[in-house]
């Protein structure tokens, strides 16, 4: 069986409250041997920290930018203090999630850049990478980068243009690739996928959100009560599937340059993973 990291999995969402136990235990048994949880608030950074410790996984501290409304500069300050405290604890690999998103309405573009900003400081300090939120503000994620150097990281759910994609690989990011890449019609992330380098592709699911297509439900059947397929962690096999056949790839050597991928991007999972990348 490969074996698969999930750079980006939100096992602390509401939806895999009654059962987190058994859909980790469910992607453990189709080969995901690791899963990374990126906290988005303030009041869920202890929740990742004690899924990671009781599934053996791994878990990130920041500030969604979805999120930045409600926050204050004192969530800033005591993300520095956890930070920290924390930073000792090999299962900390990242600061994140955070990043910029200018696709959802009414959201303060400052106030995320402030955070943003301030988080990447943070990262800097700690000597941490960080998991970036990109939609519709790669440029902006970039200059901010340019200013403030990290040590590299991953850019989640990436959907940017070529150009873009070579901009977060030359300072030293992985891209991210989950279950937008598996509809049929999203032929420019396709073609993303296909034409860079293989070192720089990571897998997740984003879980439970961003479905693959198997499990994806039309807005017009959802309007008339059918409910949205959960993603969870054991979808990451089939995601990586689709993206082996669309490089021409053996599940294995696909599961095998992720997982070194993973490794590169967040330097601390190494540890925690031993010597084996597949």
């Amino acid at each position: 069986m490969c074996n698969f990291i999930d750079t980006h999995c939100h096992l602390d969402a509401p939806e895999f409250a009654p059962d987190a136990d058994a859909v980790r235990q469910q992607a453990a048994a189709l080969g995901v041997r690791h899963c990374v949880l990126p906290a988005v608030t303030r009041a869920g950074w202890p929740a990742v920290q004690q899924l990671a410790q009781r599934f053996g996984d791994s878990y990130a501290l920041g500030i969604h930018p979805l999120y930045t409304g409600s926050a204050a500069d004192a969530d800033l300050a005591a993300l520095e203090a956890l930070l920290a405290q924390q930073i000792g604890d090999p299962r900390l690999v990242a600061v994140g999630e955070i990043g910029l998103d200018h696709f959802v309405p009414g959201l303060d573009a400052a106030r995320q850049l402030h955070f943003y900003r301030a988080q990447l400081r943070l990262a800097r300090r700690f000597d941490l990478p960080v998991i970036l939120h990109v939609r519709r503000s790669a440029d902006a994620l970039l200059r901010a980068l340019r200013e403030i150097p990290v040590p590299g990281g991953i850019a989640h759910a990436f959907n940017g243009s070529w150009q873009q994609a070579q901009a977060f690989v030359a300072l030293g990011f992985k891209l991210g690739f989950g279950g937008a890449l598996t509809f049929e019609r999203a032929l420019q992330l396709r073609r993303l996928a296909t034409q860079l380098p293989l070192a720089a592709l990571v897998l997740e699911t984003d879980a439970p959100d961003m479905p693959p297509q198997w499990l994806y439900t039309p807005a017009a059947a959802r309007g008339a009560g059918q409910a949205q397929g959960r993603n969870s962690p054991a979808e990451l096999p089939r995601i990586a599937q689709t993206l082996a056949a669309l490089r021409g790839l053996t599940l294995e050597e696909l599961a095998r340059a992720t997982t070194a991928n993973a490794l590169a991007a967040l330097p601390r999972l190494a540890p925690l993973l031993g010597a084996e990348t597949a």
